[in-house]
């Protein structure tokens, strides 16, 4: 079997080294935690010693993840592991920033990512924007390493794939997905439980929140849009996490093309832009010029206020998409 280039510098690294850190973006997602933590056991599974840390808390809906208390929450590198030397892998990140985490400066990087704004900033980097999740990743090189997959492994990728395909409605997903999905539920991924953890399981205030940013939406043609403030989520109880998945009510209207859902920041003067789109937009290249990056169906950035002014630059964008 012919194994990709990047996965041979990788499994090389992965031989070369004794210890790693591993890591994601901020504001973690069901990708970026399931990714991880199989990443570690990938590692663990190698001889190797892992330690995964993230700079923020992982939301409710992913605490009953195998391995999650593994996670050491910090916001340096320096505080978990001083030793410099440890590599630090980086997933679903497209520069050191978006890490969060303060110290990873003059490290050993290894940069993994699917994301179209990615981009080389490690000593290694592997980066296939067709894969449908940095999990995807993860998977072939657990396969390409020869290890066997084990069911906490499993849950991790699958939790990962799932969240990160929209349940297998994005664009990325393809037979090789539905492939893979098969893969891990043979290996002990449980679809149904993996399902009820994920959208089951929502507070009384996201649910709440949600009430609140229906009643701001607000549509032109094919495109749409709402927000919630800080203190319409204090008014629901919820907090930044029960924001997530609030944009795919938008996008799911008959005709809108394009959506964009704004969270207003504690504190500072700036909102957070989470924009879809079914196809006509890429929201990717509007997200990355503003600061942000992802997907061409599915990206995210900050704008500074006021309201009004964030969302006429994020409309006009769209707009313009969409001639």
């Amino acid at each position: 079997m012919t194994v990709d280039p990047p996965i041979v510098a990788l499994l090389e690294a992965f031989r070369s080294h004794r210890h790693f850190l591993v890591t994601s973006h901020e504001r973690p997602d069901g990708d970026a935690i399931g990714s991880v933590l199989a990443t570690a056991e990938l590692l663990e599974l190698l001889g190797r010693e892992a330690t995964v840390v993230l700079v923020d808390e992982i939301p409710n809906i992913y605490k009953t993840l195998p391995g999650v208390d593994r996670i050491v929450q910090a916001s340096d590198v320096g505080e978990v592991e001083p030793d410099i030397a440890a590599p630090v892998i980086v997933l679903e990140c497209d520069g050191i920033p978006r890490t969060g985490l303060a110290g990873l400066e003059g490290r050993v990087l290894i940069n993994i990512d699917h994301h179209a704004s990615g981009r080389n900033f490690g000593k290694v980097n592997w980066i296939d924007d067709a894969a449908c999740a940095v999990a995807e990743l993860v998977y072939r090189l657990a396969k390409a390493a020869g290890v066997e997959i084990t069911p906490a492994m499993a849950t991790c990728l699958y939790t990962a794939i799932l969240s990160d395909t929209g349940s297998f409605t994005y664009s990325c997903t393809n037979a090789g997905t539905f492939a893979m999905a098969h893969d891990l539920a043979a290996h002990g991924a449980s679809p149904s439980q993996i399902a009820r953890d994920i959208y089951f399981s929502n507070s009384e205030g996201k649910i709440r929140l949600l009430g609140t940013a229906l009643s701001n939406l607000r549509m032109d043609g094919a495109v749409a849009w709402s927000w919630v403030t800080t203190n319409d989520m204090d008014r629901a109880g919820a907090g930044a996490e029960d924001c997530e998945g609030v944009v795919n009510y938008l996008i799911s209207i008959a005709g809108v093309e394009s959506a964009v859902f704004l969270r207003e920041l504690p504190s500072v003067d700036q909102y957070r832009l989470s924009i879809r789109s079914k196809g006509k937009v890429d929201v990717a290249q509007i997200a990355e010029s503003f600061g942000g990056g992802g997907h061409r169906n599915a990206s995210g950035c900050t704008l500074d206020g006021p309201l009004p002014v964030a969302m006429e630059r994020i409309l006009s964008q769209l707009r313009t998409g969409l001639c």
